[in-house]
């Protein structure tokens, strides 16, 4: 069938309350130093994040209390591993997250055999998943595995921002071994990602569902472009703009891709404005309902 496609071109009421506790009166202030360490922050008003290494088979989710504050005085090193991703997790309402330019080490090129998720060895995927609302900024994930950052918030739990974000899977080019090492993957409504940065060789960007999502002044380099898709049989995207990025050097510069199976789902309402797009290697623009070829018929 064929997909839609539109494009733009630019009470309770009580006569005695009783006053709740402050959100934050009996909240920790907590160190994660270690896995284990970050298992239960739920009660954490300020967490700390120092140096240490994940060790094999060792995955973390922060489960983070409402409002919470997470900086980086030290970068985190995940060890070769047969877990299965994500390796890192972050879940919580309106949390606001400060890296202070530290890295995530997710240690790619004990993985990159040039098959990406396609084969060859097991390489866990996303490397870091991103469940929360509020605002994350300026951290490093370095050497992914594949596919390093999966937006995905949880359902009504408020906006999120992404910015001074920084992947770096430029190693993966030596030998062409780095592949499907997309820099975002989206899922979500009201998601901002600003003033990044992606070296890889894959998709910068890849917007699967959602609404509202903004992509505005941010660098890619190598990879696919920004992309939109690839929408697979439910997947629905509206209301996206891509504004003032620059696209260098890379396969594509900017995409709409369909699964040539699929059999419902629209992509509305999407504008482009300011972007800068060269050294593209097979298409500056390129809208397809072929997915996986360029060219063909829509299933």
């Amino acid at each position: 069938m064929l997909l839609t496609f539109v494009v733009a071109a630019v009470l309770a009421v009580s006569t005695q309350a009783v006053p709740s506790p402050s959100p934050t009166a009996k909240r920790a202030a907590c160190t994660v130093d270690s896995p284990e360490a970050a298992f239960d922050l739920s009660d954490c008003a300020t967490v700390e994040i120092t140096s240490f290494t994940v060790p094999n088979d060792t995955t973390i989710t922060m489960s983070l209390a409402e409002g919470a504050t997470i900086t980086m005085t030290g970068e985190v090193t995940f060890a070769s591993t047969v877990a299965s991703g994500p390796l890192l997790t972050f879940q919580g309402t309106n949390v606001n997250f400060n890296g202070n330019g530290m890295m995530f080490d997710g240690n790619g090129a004990d993985y990159w055999d040039g098959l990406g998720t396609n084969g060859g060895k097991a390489k866990p995927h996303p490397f870091i998943q991103i469940e929360a609302s509020g605002t994350f900024q300026d951290f490093v994930a370095y050497n992914t595995p594949a596919q390093a950052i999966r937006v995905q918030p949880a359902a009504n739990i408020g906006p999120l921002t992404i910015t001074g974000v920084y992947v770096n899977n430029a190693a993966g080019d030596v030998g062409e071994l780095g592949h499907n090492t997309d820099g975002f993957d989206v899922r979500g409504t009201d998601i901002t990602i600003e003033n990044c940065m992606v070296q890889n060789q894959d998709d910068c960007i890849a917007i699967n569902d959602g609404q509202n999502i903004l992509f505005q002044n941010n660098v890619c380099s190598g990879g696919h472009g920004m992309s939109i898709g690839s929408i697979a049989t439910g997947d629905f995207v509206s209301g996206v703009v891509f504004s003032h990025n620059t696209v260098s050097n890379s396969m594509y510069g900017t995409r709409i891709k369909a699964q040539s199976a699929a059999t419902t789902g629209a992509v509305t309402n999407v504008t482009w404005t300011g972007n800068t797009i060269s050294g593209a290697t097979k298409y500056g623009v390129l809208i397809t309902q072929s997915y996986p070829d360029d060219d063909g018929t829509p299933g």
